[in-house]
């Protein structure tokens, strides 16, 4: 039996992060491929009788062949237990990619060739390097025409300001594509196609040395020549590989492939599960010390929370990051937030909506929990004995809204049902003006795509049809001051502002523009305004 720092020291847990349409979820899907998890991939986006991803496991995921939500999914590759955090790329769902980041311990960086560095993962760049955590580049799409390489890794460095070094380099792109060289072993890895554009089996991989007669006949005399020219450059010009650096975030491992037809997948897994680190210590806000994942008793934290993943049973799921020590079906747990002892009746292992119990779990896995109502994004669950309590998960201000109703006045218990639950993910933030009921609520989301998302799970997951009006907002503040120390109904405000509570009771005003916010302050000496809510939803 393997011992608890054995188990540990074998678990990666990476985010994939890029901008929407580099390939992300697809490269998620051959991963899968090559560990034997699925037997075909799915395409992302494909006719209606097409597979789908596994990862896209909601409706308007598989219709509209994007990623709305993180989906967790595990696998064991060579040795190594790996949990992959599939995040959306799309802006609108930038939120929930930004609290999954929080239980990565490394991310790979998915870029589209022809386009280069993108805003969405520049983004998404800032939140990994602020957290200092590894990250491998993937450039993808080498079955299409890409620009010159070494105009992209000029790129990623001065764009994203990490150093790079390529651990293969491309042999032609689109239709001259034949391969990559790989510098570690110095051969060259062949493609060789399966004669499909979307390729859903392995691909197969031929060896040959550089500088061989016989890679003339394999690759092209002219791109062997190319090819030999590029290698010296590299190897004249390109600064050491340095493990240390890769680890803390300053220097990123780039590999060239395409996820579409399979190629140089698996030499990216294979290296990446090499060079990636164990899991990390989180550090406990009580404190200040980082908590040891082997040494510590069990600890983790909730990133995320899911409603209705099962359709048949209408549950909850709150995902923990095991941050220390292992978890173990039935043992007891300190809720800090809750301030009281819980038993973990049930842990379950995940694929994306499909789940197997787990009895036993260790640093660095993704577990999900029953959750009855009573978690929020980032409580902190440890062993009774050893009380610790992990930083929360910041919550991003809203910056569109608009005011939903049911349609059908019966269904009023469906519809508040549904956005309380909704809202208790993270996604959207629920608010109703002061002293009204919940027959129409004034939803705030950071992308305004996630409206949609919100109606089709309305109406899918419970039944409820719902109007939808656009509001004029544009900035939101919560009141900062003492409960009950301010008369919210007294203050002196423009007519266009709206006072509303969210769903704790905490109050807040709506403005129409960042001049309305400036009159609220001048007008009303004492009030104060804050950008961030104590929302934890």
């Amino acid at each position: 039996m393997p011992s608890l720092a054995e188990e540990v020291a074998s678990r990666r847990t990476f985010a994939i992060i890029s901008h929407p349409d580099a390939g992300k979820t697809t490269l998620t899907e051959k991963l899968l491929l090559y560990t034997g998890t699925i037997q075909s991939a799915g395409s992302v986006k494909g006719k209606s009788s097409a597979k789908h991803a596994v990862s896209d496991w909601m409706d308007i995921e598989k219709q509209r062949g994007i990623s709305v939500t993180s989906s967790v999914l595990q696998f064991t590759y060579g040795g190594c237990c790996v949990n992959i955090l599939d995040t959306p790329g799309h802006q609108d769902f930038s939120e929930d990619t930004y609290r999954t980041l929080m239980a990565a311990d490394a991310a790979v960086m998915v870029i589209d060739g022809a386009k280069g560095v993108e805003a969405q993962t520049e983004k998404l760049f800032k939140v990994c390097a602020l957290r200092g955590i590894p990250i491998f580049t993937f450039v993808n799409k080498l079955d299409r025409e890409i620009r010159d390489p070494f105009e992209l890794m000029d790129e990623i460095e001065t764009v994203l300001g990490i150093g790079t070094y390529p651990m293969n380099w491309p042999i032609g792109c689109g239709r001259n594509f034949r391969g990559v060289f790989d510098r570690a072993s110095r051969h060259v890895l062949a493609f060789e196609g399966d004669g499909h554009a979307n390729a859903t089996k392995k691909v197969g991989e031929i060896e040959a040395e550089l500088g061989a007669p016989e890679l003339d006949e394999l690759i092209g005399e002219e791109n062997h020549h190319a090819l030999m020219d590029d290698i010296e450059l590299l190897d004249g010009a390109d600064h050491e590989f340095d493990l240390e650096a890769v680890r803390k975030g300053k220097l990123s491992p780039v590999f060239f492939g395409s996820a579409l037809t399979n190629f140089g997948v698996e030499p990216f897994l294979k290296d990446f599960l090499r060079l990636a680190p164990a899991p990390s210590a989180h550090t406990d806000a009580l404190t200040g010390e980082p908590v040891d994942p082997v040494d510590h008793p069990f600890s983790g934290f909730v990133f995320k929370i899911q409603a209705n993943m099962d359709k048949n049973h209408r549950d909850r799921i709150a995902f923990l990051r095991i941050c220390s020590g292992k978890f173990e079906r039935g043992m007891d747990a300190l809720h800090v937030q809750g301030g009281r002892k819980i038993k973990l009746a049930t842990g379950t292992a995940m694929m994306a909506d499909d789940r197997a119990t787990v009895d036993e779990a260790y640093a660095g896995d993704i577990v999900g929990l029953f959750d009855p109502g009573m978690f929020s994004i980032g409580d902190t669950l440890c062993a009774p004995s050893a009380r610790v309590q992990f930083a929360g998960i910041p919550t991003f201000a809203p910056e569109h809204f608009a005011r939903v109703s049911q349609v059908d006045t019966m269904k009023r218990k469906q519809f508040v049902k549904g956005m309380e639950e909704l809202a208790q993910e993270g996604a959207i933030q629920i608010f109703r003006e002061i002293g009204a009921g919940m027959e129409s609520v004034i939803v705030g989301v950071v992308g305004v795509l996630q409206f949609d998302v919100l109606e089709q799970r309305l109406k899918s997951e419970y039944h409820v049809g719902v109007r939808r009006q656009p509001l004029g907002y544009t900035d939101i503040r919560w009141i900062a001051n003492e409960p009950g120390s301010i008369d919210v109904a007294e203050l002196n405000l423009t007519r266009d502002t709206l006072r509303v509570e969210d769903m704790r009771g905490g109050k807040l005003l709506l403005f129409t523009s960042p001049w309305n916010v400036d009159w609220a302050t001048e007008h009303n000496p004492g009030l104060r305004l804050s950008e961030f809510g104590n929302v934890t939803f």
